[in-house]
């Protein structure tokens, strides 16, 4: 069974149609980035998967629950950490832990201690005393403490340094992620989070422009660098003139077909994603 299966969600909000026949499928032991811009309708389909918002119409079911109807049951299952600090800013570090304790069930103490003694952060210490890197910190201590099979992130690390990223990602790959667990992630930093992907979903105007697993995107996709303007038969689906030159990025053209033309390389997933975005010819 999927982990998430969502079948032509439909959310409007007056005449904003947020989704359009959204559809997502997530097995376990997947780490899938949504990816979109502002306005794609992220957000709107993790409030659904998360059980906080209705849908227009649609078929939603994670871990083989309803989340509309279900919240309660799911949320011993699924994990999440927003795009904001949601954590109570009065309470000390101990007594939040306690209270995390009291009301899940699957919460494990001692693996959220034992993960604060990699940090800086004292238990004694308020919430409000933190820094934000030591706050996504805190919440991901939280979070690892939770046998969840399903951890969704919203902008996780937002207006973090660099450093505090990616220990971040680390900490997900070597203690929550196995093939039981999966992580759905929605970010405007693709670079830093494609190398740990398995499965990418662009979503654009409420519905899903492309799915793919990371494994196939070398063949799916290829960028041709050249000096000049290239003719090859086939119309690229996005073409710039760069300081490296004209840069050709075409999607099932033979890589034997393109060799003659230029440099050959695979284009980032923002690259991918800006000329499917850009290209309203492209099939959904």
């Amino acid at each position: 069974m999927s982990l998430i299966d969502a079948r032509n969600l439909v959310k409007t909000y007056g005449d904003t149609r947020a989704l359009d026949g959204f559809d997502l499928t997530v097995e376990r032991g997947r780490i899938v980035g949504l990816i979109g811009p502002n306005g794609a309708g992220k957000t709107t389909a993790l409030k659904a998967i998360l059980g906080l918002g209705d849908l227009d119409t649609g078929e939603l079911q994670v871990d083989g629950l309803n989340p509309a109807e279900q919240r309660a049951r799911l949320m011993q299952n699924v994990a999440y950490i927003a795009d904001t600090g949601t954590l109570p800013r009065w309470m000390r570090i101990r007594d939040l832990i306690d209270y995390v304790a009291g009301v899940h069930p699957n919460f494990d103490r001692q693996i959220a201690l034992a993960t604060l003694e990699q940090t800086d952060i004292r238990t004694e210490k308020r919430v409000r005393t933190l820094s934000k890197g030591m706050n996504v910190q805190l919440h991901l201590a939280l979070i690892l403490a939770i046998d969840a099979s399903l951890l969704v992130l919203d902008e996780p690390t937002l207006g973090l340094d660099i450093l505090y990223r990616q220990q971040f990602y680390d900490r997900l790959l070597s203690e929550y992620y196995n093939e039981q667990r999966s992580i759905l992630i929605t970010t405007h930093e693709v670079r830093e989070i494609e190398h740990i992907l398995t499965d990418v979903v662009f979503i654009h105007r409420g519905r899903v422009r492309l799915k793919l697993e990371m494994a196939e995107l070398s063949e799916a996709f290829v960028k041709v660098t050249s000096d000049t303007a290239i003719d090859v038969g086939q119309k690229p689906i996005h073409l710039k003139q760069t300081l490296n030159g004209w840069e050709n990025i075409y999607r099932d053209v033979p890589r034997s077909t393109l060799e003659p033309f230029g440099t050959l390389s695979t284009p980032s997933i923002a690259e991918i994603f800006v000329a499917i975005a850009e290209d309203q010819n492209e099939p959904v």
